[in-house]
């Protein structure tokens, strides 16, 4: 049983233990509300070592509002090209527009940032704790794990609406002097020690004060309904080249999966034949015979791509219609290409 003032002393115990053993992190040498910003948008579902190397190089390019704010698009998407999940750079951009236009700075107002394009519960809360000190919930994946724990909490953290069980949890036990460290903290026990499976429990700090811990149930939560099978769609990639060694490449519609990026010639076919007529029909070609480059599967959040693809010239490339181009292949380093692009790209050696 957990004593009157356990509340205190948990975060106590929590926000030392952060000061103490944090990971040296470099979002965590900033007091910069839009460094801030950058960094919790980037690390939304992104290994923190894969983000290190993104942030310096886009803090470096857009190291103000204003120089994010108006940055063309095409730059921006090769900039965080490889981090996935490209809506959260284009609604980064469109949110920190507003912001600058309308307030010249990132608003200090929970309510005024969290109306901001893009900016959910948890960056709201992130940004607001960490760059101001506002008592605010920034509940992610590892706070809902520890504290499902530490709680003893049974619900489904699968589901939407258990989340604001955990926001609520947070403000009962949040440091108010210094909610930075307790948010911060919370996730970072999460990563490191609480982790989902085999938490290192003898290292944690408030395991006194885990009700999962003393009941042998840490293995157990938090409790998890498993997403739904992914379901597989077949890809036919065409490599179309011209007799100039120039490439064929497509740009994506500006709304949905890997929107606005570029691809080569792309039909959603198991049949190498009816992919070749589908991409002879869009751009005016004639293409063909097809030899087979590499098969893959790729794996997005909701779906897998099985991909085949083939290479295949033509004498004249002519111009292509719609949103496509020729180019050549040092001119492929110019576009945002997705990471099936870039395994075609790589077997074809170019």
């Amino acid at each position: 049983m957990k004593p009157l003032n356990w509340k205190e002393d948990f975060r106590d115990a929590l926000t030392g233990w952060y000061r103490e053993e944090k990971r040296d992190l470099p979002w965590r040498r900033t007091q910069n509300p839009y460094h801030i910003w950058i960094s919790e948008v980037m690390l939304q579902q992104t290994r923190v070592d894969t983000v290190i190397p993104y942030y310096a190089r886009f803090t470096e390019r857009f190291s103000d509002m204003k120089e994010l704010a108006y940055a063309p698009e095409e730059e921006l998407m090769k900039m965080w090209e490889g981090l996935g999940y490209y809506s959260r750079a284009r609604n980064l951009q469109s949110a920190v527009r507003e912001a600058y236009e309308t307030y010249g700075e990132v608003p200090a107002d929970p309510e005024k940032f969290g109306k901001l394009k893009g900016v959910g519960p948890y960056t709201e809360g992130a940004v607001m704790s960490i760059a101001y000190g506002i008592p605010a919930p920034a509940v992610d994946g590892n706070v809902m794990r520890v504290l499902s724990r530490v709680l003893l909490i049974d619900e489904d953290i699968a589901k939407p609406k258990t989340r604001r069980l955990f926001e609520e949890a947070v403000m009962e036990l949040i440091d108010t002097v210094d909610p930075s460290s307790f948010n911060q903290g919370l996730m970072e026990l999460g990563a490191v020690v609480c982790t989902p499976r085999r938490p290192k429990c003898l290292l944690c700090p408030v395991r006194e004060y885990c009700g999962a811990y003393h009941e042998g149930r840490e293995e157990e939560l938090p409790v998890k309904s498993k997403k739904k099978k992914q379901q597989s769609f077949p890809h036919t990639v065409i490599a179309v080249c011209d007799g100039e060694g120039r490439w064929l490449m497509e740009q994506r519609p500006e709304e949905g999966l890997l929107a606005g990026m570029w691809q080569f010639p792309t039909s959603e076919t198991a049949d190498p034949d009816e992919a070749a007529r589908i991409i002879s029909d869009r751009h005016g070609l004639s293409v063909g015979p097809l030899e087979e480059v590499v098969r893959f599967r790729h794996v997005f959040t909701h779906r897998i791509w099985e991909v085949t693809a083939y290479i295949a010239s033509v004498p004249d490339g002519g111009t292509p219609g719609g949103r496509s181009g020729w180019f050549r292949p040092e001119q492929l380093d110019t576009l945002t290409l997705p990471n099936p692009t870039k395994k075609v790209r790589a077997a074809l050696g170019i």
